[in-house]
């Protein structure tokens, strides 16, 4: 099948010997109901993908079951882990992670989830720098109206994280826009961190939350690594109802994968761009 042939939200691509492993939010209803798993394609040339394969099903014994959102697939320390959001009535929303030896083997749940019990958080990214393992994840607005972009170190065994910072909120960057469902309060939202380390060994994250033309992706810059400040670019790498993204290399090309189409419709489909890096910024081939 072809790429616009799969329904997704929150693409995200693991390369490894040549082939692609796409996974991503592919329940058919994700914001209610019963959840009931993840699914993943690969692909040798990211234009035929095979699939759907089975990664991660609801088997009533886990501790979530709703909302099954936002998967990342990472390679630790010589095993997979996919890194996921899971909410259940009267639960906190929680990033949670899973385990397998292979990449799309099936996955089993660790112990608990890493972020703090006490907030909502979604979308955590994993990310290394000077031997420290990180987790980047949103803690949410639904708790704090503008939600915040948050570091902390994560446990050698992957459930818990300390030593946890705030590196920015949805409002700093210019381009954000409020999210008012009642129509008065103003909530900004941020969704799926991703780091991407350019040359010269500035940190770029992208991120998501709304612009002007809908769910838009942004990029923030950091020069003194996970922990510095966090510039925010003035204006969304992509502005036109779409996010939620990643970059990966595949036979030495640069790629950003997002979903377009944020209608919640079942029309929602991964997206490829290249990219490119100019004076240690990252943008999109036109």
């Amino acid at each position: 099948m072809k790429l616009n042939d799969i329904y997704m939200r929150d693409p995200f691509i693991f390369v490894e010997d040549g082939v692609c492993y796409l996974i991503g939010s592919t329940d058919m209803n994700p914001w209610s109901g019963k959840a009931t798993g993840f699914l993943g394609y690969k692909s040798s040339d990211l234009k035929s993908f095979e699939g759907p394969y089975v990664l991660f099903e609801n088997d009533g014994t886990f501790w979530s079951d709703e909302n099954y959102w936002a998967p990342e697939l990472h390679k630790i320390d010589g095993k997979y882990y996919i890194f996921a959001s899971f909410w259940a009535q009267g639960k906190r929303r929680a990033s949670q992670a899973l385990v397998c030896d292979t990449p799309f083997g099936r996955y089993k749940p660790l112990a608990k989830p890493f972020t703090p019990a006490e907030w909502e958080c979604l979308d955590a990214t994993y990310y290394e720098e000077d031997g420290i393992k990180y987790s980047i994840f949103c803690h949410e607005w639904t708790q704090i109206r503008d939600g915040e972009m948050c570091v902390g170190e994560l446990s050698d065994d992957l459930t818990n994280l300390t030593n946890i910072q705030t590196l920015f909120k949805a409002s700093d960057a210019p381009w954000s826009r409020p999210y008012m469902p009642d129509g008065k309060t103003e909530n900004y939202i941020t969704d799926g961190p991703f780091i991407y380390k350019t040359r010269n060994g500035t940190l770029a994250m992208i991120w998501s939350s709304l612009g002007e033309k809908g769910y838009a992706l942004g990029v923030a810059y950091s020069k003194d690594g996970i922990k510095g400040k966090w510039e925010q670019c003035p204006t969304p790498l992509y502005e036109k109802d779409g996010g939620h993204g990643m970059i990966f290399t595949f036979k030495d090309k640069k790629y950003l994968i997002h979903h377009i189409n944020n209608s919640c419709s079942l029309s929602e489909r991964p997206f490829i761009h290249e990219l490119v890096e100019e004076d240690n910024k990252i943008r999109l081939v036109d």
